[in-house]
Order: C-alpha cells, then structure tokens, then sequence
C-alpha cells in the first residue's frame, strides 16, 4: 500500500508512448508501481534500448483475470501483454492494430473498477488508428466516461511552480458553438465535480474555486455580452448556496495573476483556449491532463503521438509530463485513501 498500484496505458504503439511509459515507471519504481499495459515484445525490445537494467514480467489478460496481479519486487515492471496484430514501426500508424490499442484501455478501466489499480494513467494515442480500424472512437475521455457509464466529465490540466489548476466549462467545441454550450444545468454540475473531487482526490478540505466569464471583461455589466448575467453568474450563487467556495465571473484576461491565483486551488475557465494557453505556458512538457468526475483517478501527458520524434529513434523523447502524469495520479491515489470507505 505505501506505493501506489496504477495501469500505465502505452498508447499508439508507433509513437512515443511505449518509450516515454517505459522511462517514467522505471525511474518512479520505488514509489509508484506502475503495471504497464501493452505488447510485451515490444515493449522488452524498447527496454533493451532504453536501460538493459529495465526487468519487466509479462501478465496474459487471462492470468490477470484469473489470479489478480502478483507481487513483484521493486526492481521490476510488470506488463500486462496487449498483443499487437502487427509489428509496430516507429512512426508507422497502422489501423490493423487499433484494436489492440483499444484493448489496452478495457484492460486498465476493468481493472480499476475491480479496484485492482488505485489509478488509470494514459500515454498518447493516436485516434485515426482506431477509427481506421472501424471503431468509432472521439477520444480518451469521452471513451472513459461511455465505459464507466458517466453522464459528465470536466477536463483539467495541472501544472507549473507554484502549482496551477485549469479546468473546463467547454472542452473541443468550435468557438461560434462555445456560448450556446455554457448552460446553468451544466455549468452547475461541473462545479459540483470541481467540488467533489477536489475534496475526495485531491484532498482538499474546502476548494476555493474562480470562475472566468466567457466574454471581453466579463461581459462589463452587459454591454459586450450577457452570458455572465443571465448564465453564469447565476450557476455560482446557487453553488455558494450549496456551501461551495466558488468566486467569479472574473474577467480572463486578469485573473490569471498571483493576487487572484495565490487565493485559489483551481480556476474554471470557459472554453479551452482561454484556459489552457496560460497553463500550457507556465507548464507545457511538465503538465498533466486529469479527467475528474469518474468513478477512477484518471491522468494523462498533455501532448500527443509525437510520430516524428518515434521514427527518429529512442531517446529523443522527453518523458517529463508521463513522470508528472504517474506522480499526480499517486498523490490522488494517496488522497482518495483518506476519503474512500
């Protein structure tokens, strides 16, 4: 129990992630135990280039299945074998093995539902493999919510020194379509997942959160929009209501400075390029993707497949934000401990 279990998901198997994954667990062995999910050949071969030193011990589904998972000393990784239909080329993508990717995340869902992993942490995939391979997929997230059967997730990126947290109203929405989507029902119940798991996964007593307005200076009392009057503003005193630290609707593009932040532990904003440009400065290579509102701790990198950097050989990747993705999932890990009966 002092080191936390979690499914390290590899990702497309022409890109970086089986390198990056391999890299971070290793290097975070002595305090996470990182169960790496994916082509166990492929992943031996990576390790063999990565650090001869890397051990790793293959896990069939079925024995997984069958015997849960066994205790392995701390200089090894087990591997969770996921096998390809075809050999990976770096930097290759081939649609006849998107169904192996796929498998990778039923395999680390179902097992954090079975509370064998106390954390599920994702490496880039490539989405055109899977769709390519006749599975209708639209993203990491969105398979995870349909999976666990969850109505509404909020995405949020964490990230720099001092630490800053930036979660989402709107995720990968048009702009023309963001206003239309900023709703009190929804609105509300972000707030309430803001609330929820920054309690119970974070373990934060009494979150303080700020709350952007969606229009230039937050909609200066009508005259450059109405969103804040009639939507949003409305969404936060009902959430005060509830006994939720919520402040705001503060304009955008002042909030995001040490008088207002160093009050915080996480700011909404309204949609993703008014957040994340910020956060992505202060922190890009080095952030982390968390997807609240599951049933499971949820973390990923915050960048993709990086496909030209994998055909150009090992060791060009940085695998900075993995380390940060599996060290933020095992204090959530840690967290949720103290608020799970």
């Amino acid at each position: 129990m002092d080191r936390p279990t979690m499914a390290v998901t590899c990702g497309e198997p022409a890109g970086i992630g089986p390198e990056i994954s391999l890299r971070a667990a290793w290097e975070l062995r002595g305090q996470v135990n990182s169960v790496l999910v994916g082509d166990a050949a492929l992943l031996a071969s990576a390790a063999s280039e990565i650090d001869p030193a890397i051990r790793l011990v293959a896990l069939s589904t079925q024995a997984l299945r069958n015997s849960g998972l066994p205790r392995l000393p701390q200089n090894a990784l087990a591997v969770i074998d996921c096998p390809l239909s075809e050999p990976a080329v770096a930097g290759r993508l081939d649609a006849r093995n998107g169904r192996a990717v796929l498998q990778t995340l039923d395999v680390a869902i179902d097992g954090a539902l079975d509370r064998l992993f106390e954390a599920v942490v994702t490496a880039p995939l490539q989405k055109s493999t899977i769709n390519d391979a006749g599975i209708p997929f639209t993203g990491h997230t969105e398979y995870l919510a349909e999976r666990t059967a969850t109505p509404q997730v909020v995405m949020m990126l964490a990230g720099g020194d001092p630490l800053l947290r930036v979660a989402l109203a709107t995720t990968h929405l048009p702009l023309k379509d963001v206003a239309g989507a900023i709703r009190f029902d929804t609105l509300s119940r972000t707030i309430d997942i803001l609330q929820q798991d920054l309690q119970n996964k974070f373990g934060i007593a009494r979150p303080r959160i700020l709350v952007t307005g969606l229009n230039p200076h937050a909609g200066e009392g009508g005259y450059l929009g109405r969103e804040e009057i009639e939507v949003i503003a409305p969404a936060l005193q009902a959430a005060q209501a509830r006994g939720i630290d919520v402040r705001g609707p503060y304009p955008a593009d002042t909030l995001f400075q040490p008088k207002y932040l160093d009050d915080a532990d996480c700011v909404l904003a309204m949609f993703h390029d008014q957040g994340l440009p910020v956060l992505k400065h202060a922190s890009f290579g080095r952030g982390v993707n968390i997807t609240l509102g599951l049933p499971l701790i949820r973390t990923s990198v915050d960048h993709g497949t990086a496909l030209d950097l994998a055909a150009a050989g090992v060791g060009r990747a940085d695998h900075g934000s993995m380390l940060e993705a599996i060290r933020v999932a095992a204090q959530m890990a840690r967290a949720s401990r103290k608020t799970t009966p």
